[in-house]
């Protein structure tokens, strides 16, 4: 079974890079804002990666780090985040609310797939040792 990504940005042109990069490995859903996303993942639509812009409509990428590290129920989740802003202090408050990585846009898919089969080789080891 193939495991599950979510995607979020309001750039149609990104998510069609996403879906289109990453279709063959795993199954993608896509999402044009961080609210839509949130009730998603509350709805019980569990990705094993989200990959989220910073700047969106409707709920930026700061506060789904908020929202979605707050509720308790998707710590274990990797997010990745993207931004076309090489701004140091957008870097830090992403880690600092609860997010896994950071990539620049423009990216490149093949570093992004790299990053993506880490984190979620990690998590699996994690949750083998430790449980769900």
């Amino acid at each position: 079974m193939k495991k599950k990504l979510m995607a979020i940005d309001d750039e149609k042109s990104i998510r069609f890079i996403l879906e289109s990069t990453f279709k063959s490995d795993y199954d993608i859903i896509s999402w044009d804002n961080g609210l839509d996303a949130l009730n998603d993942l509350q709805s019980g639509n569990l990705p094993d990666l989200i990959i989220c812009d910073i700047e969106m409509p409707q709920m930026d990428g700061f506060e789904f780090i908020t929202q979605v590290r707050a509720s308790g129920f998707f710590d274990d989740i990797p997010l990745i985040m993207l931004s076309g802003k090489e701004d140091s202090k957008d870097k830090v408050r992403c880690f600092e609310t609860g997010a896994d990585d950071y990539l620049l846009k423009p990216f490149n898919p093949k570093e992004l797939k790299a990053r993506i089969s880490r984190r979620l080789k990690s998590r699996d080891m994690f949750l083998e040792r430790f449980g769900n």
